[in-house]
């Protein structure tokens, strides 16, 4: 016999509680003796979030030297450490030391000059800043440090509220330039403030012009009286007093405003302005001083080192003010720009030598020495982040410290005790670390370098962290072998031998040169150097180093442990492998003139191609002679691309294609040189296209392109070439000078073909983009082309005999050869062998020409320039009149038409000046020279043209005749084709895109009326020969139309059945199946009512009359056998219905598909949970009912005996009570502060089975399990 025993979650937790006696305990309290709610964990805790990134506490981010830009080393740089006291900075805030915008000002102010800078805090929160860098970038440096970090001056000046309109100016204007004169920020107090206070902010210096010139804007504003007193600038201090407090006192004593300017101003006009009794009162007492000054003051001049000058003057000018203050002299310093190193103490004689005592004091207060040290050392004594000198620098903030770099000494500039005190700091500093530190200098190949910095540095890192050694390896530009580390003696010599370690291994791995054509460098870089980051990502120890695109190399060198370079290198030839497969080209010759056409509207057609084919396409450009577009990709992509640009061009025109079997053998002879004798071929042939196979082939094949005349031309030229090379083929060469060329070649070939014809020879002259352009070539029989040579060589040397000649021209013919900078003589000396014609200067009034040249040449350009002369002489002027409307049509794009008229006919052609002025109306009198003409102008003959309509032409009669037949033959002319008003939408097309698709094809304007006419009338524009077939085009689409309305009516058929809405859904189908199998079959569109329709029971059928009713027939079919049906509701146990409908309905699905009925059980919280409804045909039913019954009596025996089975698994309690109290279900885990306790939401029931459904678990009555018992 055996026994199962089945462990349930509440068994499980009954039994971790026996583990665990504490719990347990707690558990047998009952309920009510529930665990106490703060013992549960917190979401937070049971649930905790992921850690931002961060560096764990306590741990320094190290910085990586190697990974930002090693800066080069400079003869000049110099170090100097700058000191902010605490109430002059501008930024207080010590807890964000470091960052904020204190760290923002350093790295804009580093940006902008160049210059390094380095915080550190002194002890009493001043701010030490260490600048380094060129001379000039630390001066700059030094310059914003103070205006931005050091807190700057503010002054308020109050002047009348009236006045600041004055100070602002036109647009701010005013304010702008004084900002911009004094180098300050003014804010000027809100029109609707009541404040009359200016505030100024700025640099001392120029708090004061600021103040100056708003005080003298307020002054000239005043009503008050305004006088201006000229004393010399040296008298000014005696005026105001040591620190303003004399001009001070004459304010307020006198109640005047004196405004003296400010010493850095050169002006010697002080202004003074108040009421008349006060302003007089102010100029007595000023005058008295000045006066009494001038009387008394003398002066003495002394010597004082230009270095020392900044002591004397003092921060801000304090120490001048002070000298002022104490002894009554001025003590005058020259500007910082002159080199004058003259001090001039002015004052009262006994005061002078107290004055003088107390300017030599100051400026020996501070003194300038220098301590002797490594220029290696200088960066260890600064420390990291300028911290050892900080030390020094915090204790004797006054003292300046400087380290230039290459000096092996620091200069100290300072009061004269601080200077001895840090001297002897830094010298203590200098002797402890040259005893305790070493360095070394060691010899690598540059090329190895970067190997041993490894990648981001951290190879170089790595060895100066373990070692405690800083390392300097030279930068690439400098070609230096030496790396010097210093630190400590035993470090140094530790990285000493692992750097060199290191390098001899370099020295054993391999190097391996791999050749990859150059084209596919820039691909396996990929963009921003993607893709070889890749390969090295894979390969982090192969070093891939591509030749510089300069160099036009094909060799990519791999270097590092062998296997790796082995593995790296079939990777890249894997790689390089499929480039070259998707890199196959070929080239198709296309006529130009259908380029247009494979690029289609907007590059639509060419990028079609380009995509379905998956090819690259290039076309040549629109100023290129070249026909080739050259599709790059696979091989088979090209071909299938190819076909398709052809079959374009093939539709276009009337291209015949046909192939010539020539022997393989004789191609080379037949393509010349270069391509020059084929090319000589297609040119004669009206430029066909002649393709030969590919060298080596041992194809016979030539392919011949173009329209069917020029092809059979072209063919006949090849067979008969390839049957005189077969016979014999005999190759000379001419040389002859370039401008021959067109002489020899003549008028249209005339010459040349003469001597081909008489020679039977072949003559092919270079090319434009020939490099020798003397180079003639004759092929043929050798007879043929002796004679040839023959004839051509008479023809040069003929050329070769210059002579001068002279013929008669009248003067006025002569402008016609000159102008358009002698157009006409150019093409003459072109066309005749470089034939130089000279006429005559204007002014002699001569008829005589003189023509220099080959004589042959001469003779023809004479004879040409006497058919000119006759020309010109049998001149006429014709007019041919033209409405203007019509002339930029006759023009053509950008004067094609008339160009090539001219061109044709040889005729000159003059369109009129454009009439753009409006004819003046019949009742305004016309107005000349600003004068109404009261006399009425007789209306314009109608039948006189308008001067705008008349076209000049000028030539030969019938020239001229034969050019005026085809001006009038391009004025376009206007036909009316009537087309119902209904349809002028569709022919116009979405956006316009039908009307401009006839428009395109038949080349002529098609104008449409506007939809408020509603007139049937089209009317085409364009040259007569269009005409006929755009109206056939239009009429053929006015028929397509007419018939596509005749179709949508004939499918407009509406009918409407009525069905009773219950049977909808079956009608529908399950997901619309029969419903669309019904409009698919039918080709009908069938309309249900909307839910809030009032007609529920109608259905709408839309499409032709037949398919309407047969459509019809179909739901009135299905709605009969709907009817037939009947609905039967039997009574099922609600424990078994989970088990009938199966997993995802298969189970009631095979049922109603099996039965062909519809089943229908309740739904959760029915009245009757047990009542199920079968639907079907009686018979179909009753076998349903009958096969659902079998199923639920065999069903509930299994419920039965699983619930049996479940029985034994009850544990036994051990009391009464405890079988009388079932346990409680298990609250599952529960947390505290989860999200779902904020709102109105309960957290999930975890023993709900409803919630949480399980299989095999027990089910009671009260609620039936969604998912049936589960069968053993």
């Amino acid at each position: 016999m055996s026994s199962v025993a089945v462990l349930t979650q509440e068994s499980f937790n009954e039994h971790r509680s026996g583990l665990q006696p504490e719990k347990a305990k707690a558990a047998v309290a009952g309920p009510s003796g529930a665990e106490d709610e703060d013992s549960l964990p917190t979401y937070k805790d049971a649930f905790p979030p992921l850690p931002e990134k961060a560096l764990p506490e306590g741990v320094q981010e190290t910085g990586n030297a190697w990974t930002t830009k090693i800066r080069p080393l400079k003869s000049s740089v110099i170090t100097q450490v700058f000191h902010v006291p605490l109430e002059e900075r501008k930024y207080k805030d010590i807890n964000q030391f470091g960052e904020g915008d204190q760290a923002k000002v350093c790295l804009d102010i580093m940006h902008k000059t160049g210059a390094h800078l380095e915080l550190s805090m002194a002890k009493d929160q001043g701010l030490s800043i260490m600048v380094s860098g060129k001379h000039d970038a630390v001066m700059k440096a030094r310059k914003e440090i103070v205006s931005r970090l050091q807190t700057q001056a503010s002054a308020t000046v109050a002047i009348p509220k009236e006045h600041h309109r004055f100070v602002i100016g036109k647009s701010g204007e005013k304010l702008q330039e004084l900002e911009l004169k004094t180098a300050t920020k003014i804010q000027i107090p809100r029109p609707e403030d009541p404040s009359n206070f200016i505030k100024i902010s700025g640099t001392k210096e120029g708090l004061e012009k600021a103040k100056h010139e708003i005080l003298l804007i307020s002054a000239e504003q005043d009503k008050r009286a305004v006088e201006r007193m000229n004393i010399e600038k040296v008298y000014h201090p005696f005026i105001t007093g040591a620190y303003n407090k004399l001009v001070g006192e004459l304010m307020q004593e006198t109640g005047a405003r004196i405004n003296v300017p400010p010493p850095s101003v050169n002006k010697t006009e002080i202004v003074i302005t108040g009421e008349k009794e006060q302003v007089a009162l102010a100029i007595a007492k000023i005058k008295k001083i000045y006066e009494e000054k001038k009387k008394n003051a003398t002066t003495i001049a002394v010597e004082v080192k230009k270095s020392q000058h900044k002591y004397v003057i003092g921060p801000k000018g304090n120490t001048l003010q002070e000298i002022l203050d104490r002894t009554g002299v001025s003590v005058e310093i020259p500007p910082l720009d002159s080199s004058s190193e003259t001090v001039i103490l002015r004052g009262e004689p006994d005061r002078l030598g107290q004055a003088l005592t107390e300017v030599y004091a100051k400026a020996n207060s501070y003194t300038v020495s220098s301590v002797t040290a490594p220029s290696w050392l200088h960066r260890f004594i600064i420390g990291k982040k300028g911290q050892n000198l900080a030390k020094v620098t915090q204790q004797m903030p006054k003292v300046h410290i400087e380290f230039t770099e290459g000096e092996e000494k620091i200069t100290l500039e300072g009061p004269t005790k601080d200077v001895q005190i840090v001297q002897g700091q830094i010298e203590a500093i200098v002797t402890d670390l040259i005893s305790r530190m070493d360095y070394t200098e060691i010899s690598v190949d540059p090329k190895f370098h970067r190997h041993l910095i490894g990648k981001g540095g951290a190879n170089i890192n790595r060895i100066k962290e373990l070692h405690k050694v800083s390392v300097r390896i030279p930068p690439d530009h400098e070609k230096s072998n030496l790396i010097r580390i210093e630190g400590d003696p035993q470090g140094v010599q530790e990285a000493k031998k692992e750097l060199l370690e290191l390098a001899s291994r370099m020295e054993n791995e391999r190097t391996k040169d791999m050749i990859i054509e150059q084209r596919f460098h820039r691909a396996i870089i990929g963009q921003k150097g993607e893709k070889v980051k890749e390969i090295r990502d894979k390969f982090p120890e192969v070093m891939i180093n591509f030749p510089d695109p300069t160099q036009k190399s094909d060799i990519v060198q791999l270097r590092g442990p062998r296997t790796e370079v082995e593995k790296c290198t079939k990777f890249m030839q894997k790689m390089v492998a499929e480039m070259v497969e998707n890199s196959f080209s070929v080239s198709v010759p296309i006529f130009k003139q259908f380029h247009k056409n494979i690029i289609g509207k907007g590059g639509a057609n060419i990028k079609k191609i380009r995509e379905e084919t998956n090819t690259k396409i290039d076309l040549p450009a629109e100023n290129s002679n070249s026909e080739m577009i050259v599709i790059t990709g696979k091989k088979a992509n090209c071909e299938a691309a190819k076909n398709r640009v052809l079959a374009i061009q093939k539709e276009l025109a009337n291209i015949t294609e046909v192939e010539v079997c020539i022997p393989s053998k004789l191609h080379n002879s037949l393509i010349g040189s270069k391509g020059r004798f084929v090319r000589s071929i297609m040119e004669e042939c009206g430029g066909v296209h002649i393709h030969f196979p590919t060298e080596g082939s041992g194809i016979d094949a030539v392919t011949i392109r173009g329209t069917a005349d020029e092809v059979e031309k072209a063919k006949k030229q090849l067979l008969s070439l390839a049957e005189e090379k077969q016979i014999k083929s005999h190759t000379v060469e001419l040389r002859a000078k370039p401008e021959y060329h067109k002489f020899l070649i003549g008028k249209g070939g005339g010459n040349i073909r003469k001597v081909r014809d008489s020679t039977g020879a072949r003559i092919i002259f270079p090319t434009a983009d020939d490099k020798d352009q003397e180079l003639i070539t004759v092929i043929g029989t050798e007879e043929a082309v002796a004679e040839a040579q023959k004839e051509l060589e008479a023809l040069i040397k003929s050329l070769d005999n210059i002579v001068e000649d002279f013929m008669i021209v009248d003067p006025k013919h002569h402008r016609f050869f000159v102008a358009r900078r002698g157009q006409v003589l150019r093409d003459i000396a072109d066309e005749y062998g470089g034939v130089i014609v000279s006429f005559p200067r204007t002014a002699t009034q001569s008829d005589k020409v003189t023509l220099k040249g080959a004589k042959d040449c001469v003779e023809a350009a004479k004879k040409r320039m006497l058919e000119m002369i006759e020309d010109l002489d049998a001149q006429v002027t014709m007019e041919c009149v033209i409405p203007q409307k019509f002339h930029r049509s006759i023009m053509g794009p950008k004067g094609s038409r008339i160009q090539q008229i001219t061109k044709d006919h040889n005729v000159q052609i003059k369109f009129p000046d454009r009439d753009d002025q409006q004819a003046p109306s019949a009742d305004a009198p016309v107005q000349e020279n600003g004068e109404a003409n009261v006399e009425v102008k007789e209306p314009a003959d109608p039948l006189v043209p308008k001067k705008c309509d008349v076209i000049v032409l000028s030539g030969r009669k019938e020239r001229c005749e034969a050019a005026v037949e085809a001006l009038k033959a391009l004025v376009p002319v206007t036909i009316a084709v009537e087309v119902p008003f209904e349809l002028h939408r569709y022919i116009i097309g979405q956006k316009g895109s039908g009307i401009r698709k006839m428009m395109d094809e038949f080349e002529v304007n098609i104008q449409v009326p506007a939809h408020e006419l509603q007139s049937d009338i089209i009317s085409i524009t364009g040259l007569a020969s269009h005409l006929d077939r755009a109206k056939e085009g239009l009429l053929e689409r006015v028929k397509e139309l007419q018939a596509e309305q005749e179709d949508r009516a004939l499918r407009s058929f509406k009918l409407t059945i009525t069905v009773d809405p219950k049977y909808h859904p079956k009608i529908i189908g399950r997901k619309g199946a029969i419903i669309t199998q019904i409009r698919n079959e039918h080709e009908v569109n069938i309309q249900f009512p909307e839910k809030n329709d009032e007609n529920q029971d109608q259905i709408t059928i839309t499409g032709y009359e037949q398919n309407a009713v047969a459509a019809r027939d179909a739901i009135q079919a299905i709605v009969g056998e709907l009817e037939e049906m009947i609905s039967e509701d039997i009574t099922l146990d609600s424990k078994v219905h989970a088990r009938i409908i199966g997993a995802r309905g298969k189970g009631i699905r095979k049922i109603m598909d099996e039965f062909k009925v519809d089943v229908r059980f309740p739904q959760s919280g029915a009245a009757d949970p047990n009542l199920v409804t079968v639907t079907g045909r009686p018979e179909h039913v009753d076998e349903a009912i009958d096969h659902l019954l079998n199923l639920e009596e065999e069903y509930l025996a299994d419920v039965v005996e699983n619930e049996a089975k479940m029985a034994y698994m009850k544990p036994s309690g051990s009391t009464a009570s405890s079988m009388e109290e079932p346990r409680g279900p298990s609250k599952g885990f529960v947390v505290r502060e989860a999200p779902w306790a904020t709102g109105n939401e309960k957290a999930p029931d975890m023993s709900s089975s409803e919630e949480f459904p399980s299989f095999g678990a027990p089910v009671t009555n009260a609620r039936s399990s969604p998912w049936g018992p589960k069968r053993f």
